[in-house]
């Protein structure tokens, strides 16, 4: 069999995405953070591109250019300024985004104290600069320090240690027995408990230092019976240890007043302070939406370097070429950013309009498919432009995926949104009786009563549970 070279035609659909289009998508979905970072790193990078109040003009640079067409020989035809350089009328695209007067701005709607903003906001503590600065204070030797540091390395958000004594003997070059006595010291340091391995070691050592741990009982109720006092199992505890129970109250009060994780309450470093993309206002019976541009430059194509560019070098020109190019693609970006990030909040305060009313109760089922065949645009960029996205409503701030959600059908046959039913079953719960709590099945008969949705049991422990609401047996108050 002889082998031999043939050509062959073949025709095949393929899509094929420009880097310009990339852009536009990768913008979409950035959030705002991310989105200021970005245009930071192009100002950095690209020369022609400035940071200022003015509108993107490049007729003087694109008619020296077209004064003599052999100044673009030898140029990429996808980078002809005649393509780069059309724009829209980018004087008057700001007003159009708004649905307030054009002189409006955000605080023209915001109630600010006259506090700056660096006294209301101030960075939490780690748990790990917690509890260096205590050890540094403390008169250890340096290698028991080493060694206390590398605890403090292992220890979980909640302040568990998760590594053996032997694992940090191992590691920190020490024996066993040094590396226990070091794991002792650090649980005495303040948050106190800290370092423990299990919540019996951490209850048992902030009984220790309070100077609980001369009453035996006490001591095992908590070595052996925490899940008896969770559970409410308290008559054979009575028997056991042949109290009343007024004493046996007596105990539970002091366990409970117990912190079983003692490292929850430190953060990681500086909060993270959610800035709002989109601002909803209520005027006059109608709501007027607002971009929030505080913090991203505004951007134009450097006049200065366009007309510096008038060397006749090719390899400058088809830089230059590029470099404005890419500005301009950047600007226009940023521009389409915009107007689908204003058409996407427009449509949802239509159809949510209740909401922006009423509030979280009246929230009305909704998916992505509505939103795109009302502003006539493809889901996925729906889905984009909504993600890492806050607005700020009269009801709070809300992620703007907060306002799509599944329907529940009522008796009358209208629907009713699944976040609807999470607000009121939490609305029941914060309303009962400790004593009496509602159970799954009585919120099921409530939320019939009040929503006229038939909703089965299961689903209400669903969103119950996502709620990070306890059942009702945890829920009772026993005394």
């Amino acid at each position: 069999m002889s082998l031999e070279l043939k050509q062959q035609l073949k025709q095949t659909q393929q899509l094929l995405m420009s880097p310009q289009l990339q852009q536009a998508i990768k913008l979409l979905q950035m959030s705002r953070l991310e989105l200021v970072e970005h245009v930071q790193q192009e100002l950095m990078e690209n020369p022609f591109l400035e940071e200022g109040q003015m509108s993107l003009d490049t007729s003087e640079f694109e008619n020296d250019y077209s004064k003599d067409p052999k100044k673009s020989e030898g140029v990429d035809e996808g980078y002809q300024f005649e393509e780069v350089a059309s724009n829209g009328d980018w004087e008057n695209y700001l007003g159009e985004l708004s649905s307030a007067p054009r002189t409006a701005s955000v605080r023209d709607f915001e109630s600010l104290d006259d506090n700056p903003l660096e006294t209301r906001y101030a960075a939490r503590t780690s748990l790990d600069a917690h509890l260096m600065w205590q050890l540094r204070l403390s008169r250890l030797a340096e290698s028991d320090v080493d060694i206390c540091e590398e605890i403090i390395g292992n220890l979980d958000s909640s302040g568990y240690l998760r590594a053996s004594a032997d694992d940090i003997a191992l590691s920190a070059h020490c024996s066993p027995a040094q590396a226990e006595k070091m794991i002792q010291h650090v649980q005495r340091l303040d948050p106190v408990g800290i370092g423990a391995r299990t919540a019996q070691e951490c209850l048992l050592v902030q009984l220790e230092v309070l100077r609980y741990d001369r009453d035996p009982i006490l001591l095992e109720l908590v070595k052996s019976h925490l899940n008896d006092l969770e559970t409410y199992r308290y008559k054979p505890l009575m028997r056991k240890f042949r109290i009343d129970l007024e004493t046996l109250k007596e105990y539970i009060e002091i366990i409970q007043s117990l912190n079983p994780l003692p490292g929850a309450s430190f953060g990681e470093g500086e909060p993270l302070y959610i800035s709002p993309d989109v601002y909803v206002f209520s005027n006059d019976g109608d709501f007027a939406i607002l971009l929030n541009d505080d913090d991203l430059p505004s951007l134009h194509l450097s006049e200065f370097m366009q007309k510096s560019a008038s060397s006749t070098s090719s390899e400058v020109k088809e830089y230059t070429n590029k470099k404005v190019a890419s500005a301009t693609w950047l600007i226009k970006s940023l521009e389409q950013r915009r107007r689908t990030l204003y058409k996407v909040m427009e449509s949802i305060v239509k159809f949510q309009k209740e909401f922006f009313i009423h509030g979280v109760s009246k929230l009305k089922p909704l998916i992505l498919k509505d939103i795109s065949e009302d502003i006539e645009m493809h889901e996925s960029s729906v889905s984009r432009i909504t993600t890492n996205k806050y607005a700020s409503t009269p009801y709070g701030m809300f992620e703007l995926k907060f306002f799509f959600n599944s329907a529940l059908s009522s008796n009358d046959g209208d629907q009713v949104g699944s976040e609807s039913v999470k607000a009121l079953i939490k609305q029941l719960i914060s309303k009962e009786n400790p004593k009496a709590p509602l159970a799954d099945e009585k919120l099921c008969e409530l939320l019939k009563a009040e929503l006229g949705v038939a909703i089965a049991r299961r689903t209400v422990a669903k969103y119950r549970t996502a709620l990070n609401i306890p059942s009702s047996s945890r829920r009772k108050e026993h005394f």
